[in-house]
């Protein structure tokens, strides 16, 4: 019962959080937004027993690609007075949010313990003694290890390149030279003086 209670609130919430993104006015309340609803789609996928595939959207999308989109908006000619001058009456709902998602949270945990949602009639899956994310680790460095070191080249390769692509030396810069800086003597680098007083030091 409390996975089925789940779903539907995070469906609900996946649902009226995509429908605000499109809808808010603000593009950063629009990535805020689409951080939430991808918090509970990973609540979701953690509903059907995919807890890799839950934490990988949350890794990925939330911390890497909604970040970079939050960034890259913020970077816009976006008028913030006018967002910070609301904070105190926009606290309350913030807060409201912040209860929302706590919540979410501990139904996960709960449904995630009570087992996958299944559709009527359905047969219950087989109980395996392998995780998900071992069963998934023993097929990606067992059977599948020759592609997946093929796909971290080929990564590899294009981060190269990139770096390569983008570095370009200037001309009126002038280099560190380690050696140089490393080798010298420390009567090189320093110059004892008795300045008399009133007269200041000689350069």
């Amino acid at each position: 019962m409390i996975a089925l209670l789940a779903f539907y609130l995070f469906a609900t919430v996946t649902i009226a959080s995509a429908v605000l993104v499109i809808f808010a006015r603000n593009p950063v309340h629009s990535v805020l937004w689409l951080i939430l609803a991808f918090f509970n789609a990973a609540g979701l996928i953690l509903l059907t027993g995919a807890e890799f595939i839950a934490m990988l959207l949350v890794i990925v999308y939330v911390g890497a690609v909604a970040v970079l989109f939050l960034f890259v908006v913020m970077m816009l000619d976006v008028d913030f007075s006018s967002l910070r001058s609301g904070f105190t009456r926009n606290l309350p709902f913030g807060l409201m949010i912040a209860l929302v998602l706590l919540a979410e949270i501990v139904i996960a945990v709960g449904a995630q313990q009570a087992g996958p949602v299944l559709a009527r009639g359905a047969a219950a899956p087989a109980v395996d003694a392998v995780s998900n994310i071992e069963a998934l680790g023993t097929a990606l460095y067992t059977r599948y290890l020759i592609p997946f070191e093929l796909a971290g080249l080929i990564l590899l390769v294009a981060m190269i390149g990139a770096i390569v692509l983008t570095h370009r030396s200037r001309g009126d810069v002038r280099g560190q030279n380690a050696n140089r800086q490393i080798s010298r003597r420390p009567q090189d680098a320093t110059r004892n003086t008795r300045p008399v007083s009133g007269e200041g030091v000689t350069l």
